[in-house]
């Protein structure tokens, strides 16, 4: 696997507008039909990702305590499936099901969508505040696979709860690290 690490979009940039493929739902929404007016959270991740399945259920547990607190979460899946067939829209319903997301896993097959963020790797993470500005992009945490630590998702938890007790997020954030995203040739 190649580690890549994120470009890290700059802070403040307006979360790019998109309308995507829902894979569990089989509808199309966009990102204002998702967005919370507190704070939302664009996951770039994917099925077969190793540095995806090594934080994968802490992900899930985050999800949903800080859904409880009206932020919202959305997954991009942009890899190109005709290499990557473990990523396709069937195999990403599978998935999202078998792991119970609680959030709409989005497939981005013209890869549009993951250029206009930045995207580079799986895991990719970036928090966008009410207005939809950036206030965080990077990593989950400090565990990857091999490395020892614990998943805990800290990096992402202390941005958001920054931004429900109404203060500025910490600009000193470090890049996620994960598999390229699978672009087309």
């Amino acid at each position: 696997m190649a580690e890549t690490p994120s470009n890290m979009l700059p802070l403040g940039t307006k979360a790019p507008n998109f309308k995507l493929f829902d894979t569990v739902t089989n509808q199309t929404v966009s990102l204002d039909a998702l967005k919370s007016e507190t704070a939302t959270v664009i996951m770039f991740i994917c099925n077969h990702c190793p540095y995806v399945k090594h934080i994968q259920h802490k992900i899930v547990e985050i999800a949903k305590k800080y859904q409880a607190k009206a932020c919202s979460f959305v997954a991009i899946n942009s890899n190109d499936i005709k290499n990557y067939p473990a990523d396709s829209p069937d195999k990403m319903k599978q998935e999202a099901e078998k792991n119970h997301y609680s959030f709409p896993y989005l497939y981005d097959e013209t890869q549009e969508i993951a250029k206009a963020f930045m995207a580079a790797c799986t895991p990719d993470f970036y928090i966008f505040d009410g207005g939809l500005s950036c206030v965080y992009r990077g990593r989950f945490d400090e565990a990857t696979p091999g490395n020892n630590k614990l998943v805990t998702g800290k990096d992402l938890t202390d941005a958001l709860d920054a931004i429900l007790a109404g203060k500025n997020v910490n600009e000193d954030q470090k890049p996620s690290v994960g598999c390229n995203i699978k672009w087309k040739k």
